[in-house]
């Protein structure tokens, strides 16, 4: 039951942490997907090779060697001077999916269940900021055509007032004794 519980127990934002986006999609990779399954990452390779089929390119892939350096980069696993031995791999939603299925612990199961309603909560956020962005831009628009019409109505509000002293100025006699000028 101690075992169960501890696999629920992972924060979302643990889970978060270890997704990336490359090749324009958000992936797991193998180390980060084998320490939350509770194996090692040499077992969780093992495991897929065995199962290729269950895994097709859309489902996983290899990374680089310049992807995996940045991957290193971004979450320090190996110390400097250190070099990669094997090549990691990305998992997409559906590769985690797959995973669980080829591992078959219920750790693996459960693990990956957190795994998929992280990436589901995921996609509902970005959907919300979207919805959010396009009632921004919305507003954005209101106002600027506020601030045109606001513009619009004072640079009417000039001409009147310019028209206005005018006509007063036009319109102005002198009042009084007019003194009439020698030739």
């Amino acid at each position: 039951m101690a075992k169960k519980e501890a696999a629920l127990m992972i924060p979302d934002e643990v889970i978060m942490q270890k997704i990336y986006y490359i090749r324009n999609q958000k992936v797991m990779l193998d180390s980060d997907l084998a320490e939350l399954y509770g194996v090692e990452t040499k077992r969780l390779k093992e495991q897929v090779k065995r199962n290729m089929e269950r895994f097709p390119e859309r489902y996983m892939f290899e990374l680089t060697k310049e992807e995996a350096e940045v991957s290193r980069s971004q979450n320090a696993t190996l110390k400097r001077g250190e070099n990669i031995k094997y090549l990691p791999s990305a998992f997409t939603e559906h590769g985690v999916m797959m995973l669980s299925n080829v591992l078959k612990s219920k750790r693996a199961i459960e693990v990956s269940m957190r795994i998929i309603d992280v990436f589901i909560l995921l996609r509902e956020t970005i959907a919300n900021h979207t919805e959010l962005r396009l009632e921004i831009e919305y507003i954005k628009k209101k106002v600027i055509n506020h601030d045109k019409n606001i513009e619009l109505v004072f640079q009417y509000l000039d001409e009147l007032l310019e028209k206005t002293t005018k006509k007063a100025a036009k319109s102005q006699t002198q009042i009084g004794f007019k003194i009439a000028k020698k030739k």
